[in-house]
């Protein structure tokens, strides 16, 4: 039973915490946190998503707070760094914030660089962590299907584990997956999942051999098992630059997946400059644990929002909230 708006504006608190780089074209991070009986939860679209997406990251979060959850199958989940689309004099700080990890995602295809700069990133990184590391890039549908495929081609000799959502469309994941399979480097589909009518049809359409699935997009724990056990792919489970609360909702879903073949996106704590707790979600020996994350009140308060965006955060949620009580938006699924 879903509970009351109240409910959830009872306990809210509105925080915005600084990058440590910018990424996707921000600095700081906003993410509204309420409690449950479950404890706490977030729930953090970015600014530009409209109602209807938004409202399915709050079904994630009121699920996490209030509903019940699968028994978690593990207690830690390795996980892999994250380098934004920096120079490469940045890189090696970078990787120094992700203790123990041995797999890196690379930001690739940023607007306004060129792939000699993607190159010489994925380069400092294979040099830094060595031969046995694995290096998986992210375009985020930044090229278009030429240049995906010279851009696979110029970074496979750095041995990548796969590529992140190189196109923006299923039909271009097909396409790309079909140029590139020669080379041995597999797709995986990020946003043609979280942001689909039908996150299930990149799995129909055989447009990607690996799903990312990210737990608040997808509108829960439950709701991501749903997608895995239809879609029949293996997973990565990330993270949508949470705090520290919300990627314990991610670490949850990654603990009750039967088989988790590759390293999670869920290190992105060490991206913050600050968290909204004492006790961070960051990686240790390569690793995060699964655990509720209880926000430090000192640090809540320290990074409360203005009361201009306080208001504009609750107000989102109030609107979702209403289009959760009208009818189910999350995408049907089979």
């Amino acid at each position: 039973m879903r509970p009351q708006l109240h409910d959830l504006l009872d306990t809210a608190r509105v925080v915005a915490l600084p990058l440590a780089t910018r990424f996707r074209g921000i600095e700081e991070r906003e993410a509204l946190l309420f409690e449950g009986p479950n404890g706490w939860s977030e729930f953090s679209p970015f600014v530009e998503y409209d109602d209807a997406e938004s409202a399915t990251w709050l079904r994630a979060a009121i699920e996490f707070a209030f509903g019940d959850l699968p028994t978690p199958l593990r207690s830690s989940i390795p996980v892999n760094a994250t380098v934004p689309s920096v120079h490469v004099d940045r890189v090696a700080g970078i990787l120094k914030r992700f203790d123990g990890c041995r797999t890196a995602k690379v930001k690739v295809a940023e607007r306004g660089q060129g792939l000699a700069e993607d190159v010489a990133r994925v380069r400092a990184v294979r040099d830094i962590l060595g031969p046995e590391a694995r290096i998986r890039i992210d375009a985020n549908g930044g090229w278009n299907i030429d240049e995906a495929e010279h851009a696979i081609h110029a970074l496979a000799e750095y041995d990548l584990e796969y590529v992140e959502q190189p196109c923006t469309t299923v039909a271009e994941l097909v396409e790309i997956r079909r140029r590139t399979k020669y080379m041995g480097v597999p797709i995986a589909a990020d946003e043609s999942v979280r942001k689909a009518a039908d996150p299930l049809n990149v799995a129909r359409a055989g447009a990607a051999d690996i799903l990312v699935l990210k737990a608040q997009p997808l509108g829960g724990i439950r709701r991501s098992l749903d997608i895995i056990g239809q879609a029949g792919l293996p997973v990565v489970v990330s993270s949508a630059l949470d705090t520290s609360v919300g990627l314990s909702m991610g670490a949850w879903l990654a603990s009750v997946i039967p088989e988790l073949d590759y390293d999670c996106g869920l290190g992105t704590a060490s991206l913050l400059s600050a968290d909204v707790t004492d006790a961070p979600m960051q990686a240790s020996g390569g690793s995060i644990d699964v655990r509720r994350v209880t926000p430090t009140p000192r640090l809540i308060d320290g990074y409360a929002a203005s009361a201009a965006r306080r208001d504009w955060w609750l107000e989102r949620v109030s609107r979702c909230y209403e289009l959760l009580t009208e009818g189910d938006t999350a995408p049907a699924l089979g």
